[in-house]
């Protein structure tokens, strides 16, 4: 990293937030940014500290909702692949077996259908199925990781997704608000059956380290066609739904550990199904003052642990006719065990010694504060099957922050080893997030520190990590960045993630201080 001498208009303050080094064990194979709406969809685990309550279903209102770990009370989420000591000696990568397509399930996110809009939202929930169907059959038949056809397919189902998703938006805001968020919705991901082969799977298992998570029957893929005179109120309970999901999730991080064998049954999933009981009652009510009243969704009250077989889920019968789910999420694994491993990502997990999280300033101009919600990464995390064009150096050691390499470091005696992730700090003005998580973002210019043409400066994201990793350790090669299965622990694969949810004032508060040149927490 070369620094750029601040000219005349540059923010040169510091915003440090302090979120904590993960103590509380919020660990999860959940991609919220890059896979929202897949369970699971990371194949590796990542550390997670700020916010929690996030998975990869958790709505923008629920988050707004969640305590955290951050001691300025900042909600927003910042997450990122663990570290692991593996010391046994590593098989050679297996075949990846059959590609398939996965993307989020449109449906888990739209608001609730006005009767007027059933059959064009029905009609395009059915053509995103059929879009991901024939993405499979565009796949089918490859040997190997085939980067330039799943690229190829990948842009193929993208624009199509990308119109119908439109559609349904565009149908539904003629009968109402018009939902926001779809746009995360339009990028799909390709898994390999095969790299799954020999993991023990199945069931999450009971770990000193894992945090579990609640697992909710679907309600919106169980409602009737709403009276245009309910969809207000319907809404209202449906995102009151996803709040309490959210909050009891917050609740098993801050109180792991805590009580005897019936605690959680007790204290969180029982007050969760009777909160759940009156909200749906709520809305078969409002449903029923206009048409016929449900009678399908007080009994998808109760709520069990995820990974539990026995209960949960989110089911696929639907209350729409038949219509589609929008999407579909490939079986993928679930940590395991008390290092929770995953396949090819195995071996004791490094909690981080240090996590330091700062906004930055430009070297040329002031910042904007950031819009709330913003999705942001940096990094690829699959620079092998994908490509490298958005991978970023980030390994270092302590005392040598300016040089980045994308291998993994051995550092001298006493230094620990460093992970540097900067964030995109240029903004597009206008959303919040895109088809590809990246567009609505731009890294400024090498050279000068400028945005680019179009947009603005924002607060610039920088999170550096530091572990203690024995020495002996480093020098037998035996720490590893977790990574998709096909990356094979690649440590040009590193990433980072977030999600702001820092208030708008606490915002305003953060560009200030970069702006006025000032250090602050």
């Amino acid at each position: 990293m070369v620094a750029i001498p601040p000219g005349r208009n540059a923010s040169t303050g510091v915003f440090t937030v302090d979120c904590g080094v993960n103590a509380n064990g919020k660990f999860s194979s959940d991609n919220p940014v890059a896979q929202p709406g897949i369970s699971h969809g990371a194949e590796h685990l990542h550390d997670f500290v700020g916010n929690l309550a996030i998975t990869a279903d958790t709505s923008d209102e629920a988050l707004a909702a969640s305590d955290t770990t951050c001691r300025n009370g900042d909600r927003s989420s910042y997450f990122w692949p663990v570290v692991r000591i593996d010391r046994s000696v590593r098989d050679q990568a297996a075949d990846p077996g059959p590609a398939t397509v996965a993307c989020p399930r449109a449906i888990d996110r739209l608001p609730s259908v006005p009767s007027p809009a059933v059959v064009e939202v029905r009609r395009g929930l059915i053509a995103l199925d059929e879009q991901i169907a024939e993405a499979n059959r565009r796949l089918a038949g490859s040997e190997g990781i085939d980067v330039r056809r799943n690229n190829a397919v990948l842009d193929w189902l993208r624009v199509r997704r990308a119109e119908t998703l439109k559609r349904i938006a565009t149908e539904l805001g003629r009968h109402g608000a018009r939902p926001t968020g779809m746009v995360s919705m339009v990028d799909c991901a390709v898994y390999y059956g095969g790299t799954h082969g020999g993991h023990s799977g199945g069931a999450a298992t009971v770990s000193p380290l894992a945090t579990p998570t609640v697992d909710c029957p679907g309600v919106r893929d169980r409602l009737p066609a709403v009276p245009p005179q309910a969809v207000a109120e319907v809404d209202r309970n449906l995102q009151l739904l996803d709040q309490q999901i959210a909050e009891a999730n917050a609740r098993l991080v801050s109180t792991a550990g805590q009580g005897g064998p019936n605690f959680i049954d007790n204290a969180i999933l029982g007050p969760l199904r009777d909160k759940r009981f009156a909200t749906l009652d709520r809305i078969e009510i409002a449903i029923g003052r206009n048409a016929a009243r449900p009678t399908n969704l007080t009994p998808l009250a109760g709520c069990t642990l995820a990974g539990n077989p026995n209960g949960g889920g989110n089911g696929n019968n639907n209350g729409n006719g038949g219509a589609g789910q929008g999407g579909e999420a490939a079986e993928l694994p679930v940590p395991s065990g008390p290092n929770l491993e995953l396949p090819g990502n195995t071996g004791e997990i490094v909690r981080p010694a240090e996590v330091r999280i700062e906004y930055r300033g430009n070297p040329t101009s002031k910042v904007t504060p950031m819009p709330r919600f913003l999705r942001a990464l940096t990094g690829d995390s699959k620079p092998i099957s994908r490509c490298p064009a958005n991978a970023r150096n980030s390994w270092t050691c302590a005392g040598f922050a300016d040089r980045l390499a994308g291998k993994y470091p051995i550092c001298p005696d006493g230094s620990q080893v460093l992970r540097v992730h900067d964030f995109p700090g240029c903004w597009d003005g206008e959303n919040i997030d895109s088809e590809n998580h990246r567009s609505h973002l731009s890294f400024a210019d090498a050279t000068t520190g400028a945005c680019p043409s179009g947009f603005v400066a924002i607060p610039q994201l920088r999170i550096t990590i530091a572990y203690d990793i024995p020495r002996d350790v480093q020098l037998n090669g035996q720490y590893l960045l977790d990574s998709f299965p096909e990356e094979d622990h690649n440590p040009f694969s590193d990433h980072n993630d977030f999600i702001n949810v820092n208030s708008e004032k606490r915002m305003r508060k953060i560009a200030k201080c970069i702006n006025t040149g000032r250090s602050c927490r």
